[in-house]
């Protein structure tokens, strides 16, 4: 199974895997993003995204699986705000340069080298101030069951996420164990690491 039918299994059911609410982090950090223009990575349903269009970004969703993208398109319909979707494999999809203001990356699930590479163009994306929000499983994570599957090289510590995005300045970085409650896949306590990053003017 691929990496994008994977996930289009995960999403083909009508409840939202991870729920419809935005992820707690966001919401409590939204005031440190940069306005206006907004790229979230690994979208799937759409709640990130469409909780950010509610507070007046603009917002693009990209993420690989079709069907969580379909989802995402109806949760902007319901709540009548406009995203720009696009369906692509964020391991070679180009980012641009020094063209978002922030960028926002939950739970994104990427082996090692494909994060390294990811990251590399998030930094080079990003407009001078701009900024980085992420929250992501540390290897603790892979003991705890509650989220994140079984692939320890998806999850990622302070020091890792320290050295592949040089070039940013950390106004948050720290690691540690919160409730997450986020539909069926993603529920109870959890090893996470938390970061606010911004680009360099």
């Amino acid at each position: 199974m691929t990496f994008d039918s994977m996930w289009d299994t995960r999403f083909s059911n009508s409840e939202y895997a991870y729920g419809t609410q935005a992820n707690d982090f966001l919401k409590q950090h939204v005031s440190s993003l940069k306005a206006n223009k907004v790229l979230t990575l690994a979208e799937g349903e759409g709640r990130n995204a469409v909780f950010l269009a509610q507070q007046g970004f603009e917002v693009c969703a990209v993420d690989a699986s079709i069907k969580g993208l379909e989802k995402a398109a109806r949760l902007a319909d319901k709540h009548k705000v406009n995203i720009e979707f696009i369906h692509a494999d964020l391991t070679s999809f180009d980012l641009g340069e020094n063209k978002w203001d922030s960028i926002i990356s939950i739970f994104a699930p990427f082996s090692q080298t494909h994060r390294r590479l990811l990251h590399a163009n998030v930094v080079k994306s990003l407009k001078p101030n701009g900024v980085f929000l992420l929250e992501a499983y540390t290897p603790e994570q892979i003991h705890l069951g509650t989220g994140g599957g079984n692939d320890i090289s998806t999850m990622i510590t302070t020091t890792q996420l320290k050295n592949e995005l040089t070039g940013l300045d950390f106004a948050l970085l720290q690691s540690l164990k919160r409730t997450v409650i986020e539909g069926a896949f993603h529920t109870g306590e959890a090893a996470v690491i938390q970061a606010i990053a911004r680009k360099s003017l």
